[in-house]
C-alpha cells in the first residue's frame, strides 16, 4: 500500500527580519545624517560622508529618501518631531496655569541647552533661508502642540483672573523660545562680546530666571 507525503510548505518569507533591518538602516543613515550635517552644514555633508558616518552605501541612502535634500528634509523633520514628542509628554497642572507656564519655559530653555544639534541644524536651514523645510509637508504638525498648550494655560490663566486677556498664544511661545534658541545659538559670540561665559551654571540659571520673570510680567493681568 503506497503512501503519499504531504507536499512542502514553501518556506516563509522573514518579513518581519527584513523590515526591521530596513528600518534600522534607514535609523542609522537619518541619525547619522544628523551628525554630519550639524558639523559640515548642508553644502559641507556629502553623501559620501553621511553613509561612511552610517557605516552604509550611497546607494542606500537615495533608495531611503530619494536624494540628499530629501534626507537633509527628513533630518528636519526629526529633530522636530523629537522637540514635540517631548513637549507632548509634559505632565504640566493646567489648573495652577502660571506655575504651568514657568514649568514650559524651563522646559524650552533646557531644551535648547541640552540639544545643540537642534539649534546648528536650523541655523543651517536659517542660511538657506528655509527652503528645504518649506518643502516638508510635516512642519506644520509640530508647531501645533505647543500652541495649542500655551493657548490653555492662558485661558486657565484669564479664567483665573491671572492673565490679561488678548494675547496671542503663539506670540507667548515664540517669546519663550527666542530667548531660549538665541541664548544656545549664540552663546559663544555672545560670551566674547559681553568678556564673560553666559554658558556657566550660575549665567544659565540667572538668565532662566530672569526670562521666567519677563515672560510673567509680561502676561499678568
Amino acid at each position: 500500500m503506497s503512501t503519499s507525503r504531504a507536499a512542502p510548505k514553501p518556506p516563509q518569507r522573514r518579513t518581519g527580519v527584513r523590515a526591521a533591518a530596513a528600518e534600522a538602516t534607514r535609523e542609522a543613515i537619518l541619525r547619522a545624517a544628523m551628525r554630519v550635517f550639524a558639523r559640515y552644514g548642508y553644502d559641507g555633508a556629502t553623501v559620501d560622508k553621511i553613509s561612511a558616518a552610517a557605516k552604509s552605501v550611497d546607494r542606500m541612502i537615495y533608495y531611503y529618501f530619494g536624494s540628499k535634500e530629501g534626507l537633509f528634509i527628513a533630518v528636519l523633520e526629526r529633530i522636530y518631531a523629537e522637540m514635540d514628542e517631548a513637549e507632548s509628554a509634559l505632565a504640566l497642572d493646567e489648573a495652577r496655569p502660571l506655575e504651568a507656564l514657568v514649568e514650559l519655559i524651563r522646559f524650552v530653555l533646557g531644551y535648547y541647552r541640552a540639544h545643540p544639534e537642534f539649534v546648528t541644524l536650523l541655523n543651517t536651514e536659517n542660511l538657506h533661508r528655509g527652503r528645504h523645510i518649506a518643502k516638508s509637508k510635516k512642519a506644520r504638525e509640530y508647531s501645533s502642540h505647543a500652541i495649542t498648550l500655551t493657548a490653555r494655560l492662558l485661558e486657565a490663566g484669564v479664567a483665573q483672573g491671572l492673565v490679561r486677556p488678548g494675547l496671542a498664544a503663539r506670540d507667548v511661545y515664540l517669546l519663550i523660545a527666542a530667548a531660549g534658541y538665541f541664548h544656545t545659538a549664540n552663546r559663544y559670540t555672545l560670551s566674547a562680546f559681553l568678556g564673560e561665559r553666559i554658558d556657566t551654571p550660575e549665567a544659565v540659571a540667572a538668565w532662566e530666571s530672569h526670562v521666567i520673570d519677563s515672560v510673567l510680567r509680561g502676561i499678568r493681568a
